[in-house]
């Protein structure tokens, strides 16, 4: 459904401008991403409405979102089944509720795989050159850090997920 609309939008944008040198396929990726990315918020804050965690929602949604901008990780194909387990996710994140020595553990575990595997999957994802990969890593391991300061069980939640998509398992 996600693509169509994406499509139907790119199809819009590429007759009003036809002499635009981006093919409708160009014009279709980030509508596709903004569409995802949308839907996962407002559906992300919905259910906090009803969970009454709209703080920790938020703070699911911006710290896992920002980690995975620098660090890269798995993408699953379907928009519609990302949108669902993002939100799945989230929701589960903002009810993370850790003790202090299971908070080390995740931050730990989430800050070496960082150091090992990030960035990840990002080759046709990014224009950054990768040169400056070094740098996001960088990024990626202080924004873990924080977290030892912090104590924040959401954020522990979230780093340790979008961690763990940095692995590329064997197949």
């Amino acid at each position: 459904m996600i693509e169509r609309v994406a499509h139907k939008l790119a199809v819009s944008i590429k007759h009003a401008a036809p002499d635009h040198p981006a093919s409708i396929e160009v014009l279709k990726f980030p509508i596709v991403a903004f569409i995802n990315a949308i839907s996962i918020v407002i559906l992300s804050i919905g259910v906090a409405l009803l969970t009454n965690r709209m703080t920790e929602t938020i703070i699911a949604l911006v710290g896992y979102a920002l980690l995975r901008q620098v660090s890269g990780g798995i993408h699953i194909k379907s928009g519609e089944l990302c949108i669902l387990v993002s939100v799945f996710m989230i929701t589960i994140f903002s009810m993370a509720d850790f003790t202090q020595p299971i908070l080390m553990i995740l931050n730990s575990i989430s800050l070496l795989l960082v150091i090992l595997f990030a960035p990840s999957r990002i080759e046709n994802q990014t224009r950054i050159p990768p040169k400056y990969y070094p740098i996001l890593k960088i990024i990626s391991a202080l924004m873990i850090s924080t977290n030892f300061l912090f104590n924040s069980s959401v954020l522990s939640a979230a780093y340790f997920v979008q961690s763990m998509t940095l692995i590329r398992w064997r197949r």
